[in-house]
């Protein structure tokens, strides 16, 4: 699916419950914020080690996919705002990683 599609059914989401009005970019930057902060807290005080065991665990992988989903959420919602089309804006920052930090020609 690309981002436009995702990006239609959220704003359908959206105005089918009235909450355009909250939708600023303010608010959907901060509860992006907000969003990713809940995300963390899932990482806090374990090592990388104790991470990926952690997510072996069916639940506790959904609940960290479920933060992951709604920080992605709160950016589409805050990229369709301000009109910027997502699509574009990642093909465009992947070229210009790659110009910035290309490859080594022999892999390390």
């Amino acid at each position: 699916m690309e981002f436009w599609e995702l990006e239609r059914k959220l704003i359908e989401f959206r105005d089918a419950r009235g909450w355009k009005r909250y939708h600023t970019p303010k608010n959907l930057a901060i509860s992006a914020a907000v969003e990713l902060g809940e995300l963390l807290e899932h990482f806090q005080w374990d090592s990388d080690e104790e991470i990926l065991e952690s997510v072996k665990d069916p639940g506790k992988e959904e609940a960290i996919a479920d933060e992951i989903a709604d920080v992605i959420i709160y950016l589409t919602l805050l990229a369709h705002e301000l009109g910027i089309d997502l699509n574009e804006a990642l093909e465009r920052k992947i070229r210009k990683n790659e110009l910035k930090y290309p490859a080594p020609e022999r892999p390390p």
